[in-house]
């Protein structure tokens, strides 16, 4: 009786190396790749592509991190060492994602302006899931809310219109007192692009186009009083996967969707860095202060963000309450879109609201002059 309690206790004694030896693994592994999220925001995704993955699952792998840590400390394991370092970082880049709102009332001093970056998704959102019966009622809606915000610039993206020669009559029906530059890529069964909308006057225009891409930026000259500045409409690279197309596959373990999808992925990591440049050039060689809008593709952990935000802050960041997620279909993991101010002027506050028109919410700035 006492030999086979004693083969009992080794058998367990070897159960509870091996369970400490995989467990410390597992832990090094997902610390080591929260790390590598880490390191993606200064390493151009143009020369290394995958890194930029690791900058995208930041948030799973710091929840990943975290659950570990509990359970280390569960355990009373030393090994808690490993998920804790790892997180340590994480306070300085949290506040990306989510923020909480500030008590503090603040009275502006000089003039402000109100932003708005939507990416209306070609107004293709219709069906059951929306209520919304047709590409009309959509762009109607969308319309409808961006009237209702009363803002001073508006950036829209993937902005679809059939007959392109209707855009400018039907922005006045529907917008009065904006004037609108646009560039738009015509198509088969219509034309799509970006476009701003202005009710401060325009003192210049222009576009920059992409190598090889149906994506762009086109950005308006404006003052207000002695401020002079330009605001940047930018679409980048997108990646083009059906995320639910991903889960049926995943379920009938198609390979042929999963090898799609990741040719995709490569091309557009490997093309919007190049694009991010491009604008980035010419923010560098603009004589005036420069805002950043648009739809990046791409998450506050990586190299598009990290150039976008020199010289100005992330509206977000500064004036935002609750999570930043701009992508509808995997909130709250996603946030793409963006305000960047200059650092010379204020973003007071920083909303998103959650509406159903697109497979993006709005982001809505306010900002000091």
């Amino acid at each position: 009786m006492a030999a086979k309690r004693q083969k009992t206790k080794r058998k367990s004694g070897k159960n509870g190396v091996f369970l400490g030896i995989t467990s410390r693994f597992l832990m090094a592994i997902v610390a080591a790749l929260l790390i590598l999220s880490y390191a993606s925001i200064v390493i151009n995704p143009a020369k290394v592509w995958f890194i930029s993955l690791s900058g995208l699952f930041f948030v799973p792998l710091a929840l990943a991190n975290l659950i570990l840590l509990l359970w280390a400390f569960k355990r009373r394991s030393r090994s808690f060492v490993i998920p804790l370092l790892a997180l340590v970082p994480c306070f300085f880049f949290i506040g990306r994602y989510v923020q909480f709102s500030s008590e503090d009332e603040y009275i502006p001093q000089d003039p402000t302006m109100k932003i708005i970056s939507y990416n209306v998704g070609r107004f293709a959102l219709a069906g059951k899931e929306t209520g919304l019966s047709s590409r009309t009622q959509c762009a109607d809606s969308v319309f409808a809310f961006i009237s209702s915000q009363d803002a001073d610039i508006i950036c829209l993206q993937e902005f679809y219109l059939k007959d392109l020669d209707k855009l400018k009559p039907y922005v006045s029906s529907h917008m009065k007192g904006y004037r609108a530059e646009y560039y738009m890529f015509p198509g088969k069964n219509g034309a799509f692009g970006n476009v701003t909308l202005s009710r401060i006057p325009v003192t210049g225009k222009g576009k920059i186009k992409f190598d090889e891409s149906a994506n762009l930026a086109i950005y308006t000259d404006h003052q207000v009083g002695d401020r002079r500045f330009r605001v940047y409409n930018c679409h980048f690279e997108s990646y083009n996967i059906s995320f639910t197309g991903m889960v049926r596959a995943l379920f009938s373990a198609d390979t042929d969707v999963f090898a799609e999808t990741g040719t995709k992925m490569k091309r557009s990591i490997s093309r919007r860095p190049k694009q991010v440049d491009q604008v980035f050039s010419d923010i560098e060689s603009c004589p005036v202060e420069a805002f950043v809008c648009g739809d990046f593709n791409d998450n506050p952990m990586s190299y598009s963000y990290y150039r976008m935000t020199r010289g100005r802050k992330d509206a977000f960041v500064k004036g935002g309450a609750g999570f930043g997620a701009t992508y509808a279909r995997l909130w709250p993991m996603l946030r793409i879109d963006y305000i960047m101010v200059p650092d010379r002027f204020d973003a007071l506050n920083c909303e998103i609201p959650r509406i159903g028109y697109s497979d993006h919410y709005p982001v809505v700035s306010t900002v000091e002059l």
